[in-house]
């Protein structure tokens, strides 16, 4: 798996809704669940720093409310959120459309589902020739479905790699992952990231 270049990459930030897991869904480890939220609220704000585009989805936002807060926190002004109904994002043409309109070709996917809209998109991304990165601590679906649907991604030969391996490919250098952490004091960083 060749090194990401920060200045091709896109970031898309599939379902990392409020209300995707409501109360009632005893199935979900909540733990891990917050934990891939601050992780992803991290990712949007170190692509926020590194001027790399993000598009964010919402499926049924009526039903399953808005966008996470402390991502929505995180993103760059210029971030793109629209709504989805299909399940792989290249299926909604507005969002297949803010992703054409990025101009970048290698597409990193964070979020909610792993087996089911992140495994879609990250297989209709590729059949339409982009570079596709899932980002597997920074995804999360409740019980067997996580693993099971890297499994089916890693079959299918898309990448994965970890929020670490992602952050140090986008900075490349100690000089850079300085800066990057003296420019974003505010910014808690997930465990396990900084040597």
């Amino acid at each position: 798996m060749p090194l990401l270049d920060v200045d091709d990459c896109a970031l898309v930030v599939i379902d990392v809704q409020s209300d995707f897991y409501p109360a009632k869904r005893l199935d979900v480890d909540r733990l891990r669940l917050n934990e891939t939220v601050q992780r992803i609220a991290w990712i949007a704000a170190a692509a926020a720093e590194l001027k790399v585009p993000t598009v964010v989805t919402e499926e049924e936002p009526d039903h399953n409310e808005r966008t996470e807060p402390a991502i929505v926190t995180a993103l760059a002004a210029d971030a793109q959120t629209f709504p989805k109904n299909a399940f792989a994002v290249s299926d909604n043409p507005a969002i297949a459309a803010g992703i054409e309109g990025t101009g970048r070709h290698t597409m990193v996917l964070v979020g909610l589902e792993t087996d089911i809209c992140v495994a879609h998109s990250a297989l209709r991304l590729q059949k339409a020739g982009k570079r596709v990165v899932v980002v597997d601590d920074a995804t999360f679906s409740p019980g067997p479905a996580h693993p099971a649907g890297l499994r089916r991604l890693t079959a299918a030969g898309i990448e994965t790699l970890s929020t670490k391996e992602l952050f140090y490919d986008w900075v490349r250098t100690i000089e850079r992952a300085n800066a990057f952490h003296r420019a974003t004091p505010h910014l808690p960083v997930p465990p396990g990231l900084r040597f």
